[in-house]
């Protein structure tokens, strides 16, 4: 028999998330909490992405990874400034040096201004691995962006900077 479907017993769906924080909770700010949402996940999904097609397959994780470039990039320098550019922890960086100074891809030496700080500085084997490792990064990376125009890259990361430097209206906790 042609006709209309009978009506459906089951309840309509839920408002958006958005909505429901709104609505139901009374909170006012939802735009700030999906814009810090996606940018959350837009961050894990391509940081997994980076470590599971480009670091794991060379036997690194993401964090040796950063470690080794921002040693590449800024060093030598000393374990606390690696440790703030890193986003890491003081600690977190001293355990993943020692098994890159192991392996012969960082070197690990008294620091001249302060005799308990440490310098880390890439070896000519890391700095070798390194530029093989971001070559390959750098195709991926690409391959993510290429879905946006180079203007709209610009104005991401414009708007990313402004959203990081401009913080002095409350008080940001980071790392130490």
């Amino acid at each position: 028999m042609g006709g209309r479907a009978p009506p459906s017993s089951a309840p309509p769906p839920p408002p958006p998330p958005h909505r429901r924080l709104a609505d139901e909770f009374g909170f006012e700010h939802q735009l700030a909490t999906e814009v810090l949402l996606t940018l959350n996940r837009a961050s894990g999904i391509v940081t997994y992405d980076l470590e599971a097609s480009v670091h794991r397959p060379s036997g690194r994780s993401w964090s040796a990874f950063r470690l080794l470039f921002v040693t590449w990039l800024a060093g030598p320098l000393e374990a606390k400034k690696a440790a703030e550019l890193t986003g890491m922890s003081r600690a977190a960086v001293s355990n993943l040096a020692k098994p890159l100074v192991e392996e012969g891809l960082l070197g690990r030496a008294p620091s001249e201004n302060d005799g308990r700080s440490v310098l880390l500085a890439l070896t000519e084997r890391g700095e070798r691995e390194m530029v093989e490792v971001f070559e390959r990064q750098n195709r991926r990376e690409y391959e993510w962006t290429n879905v946006l125009t180079e203007a709209e890259q610009r104005i991401l990361v414009m708007l990313l900077n402004k959203l990081i430097t401009d913080r002095d209206q409350f008080d940001v906790r980071g790392r130490t």
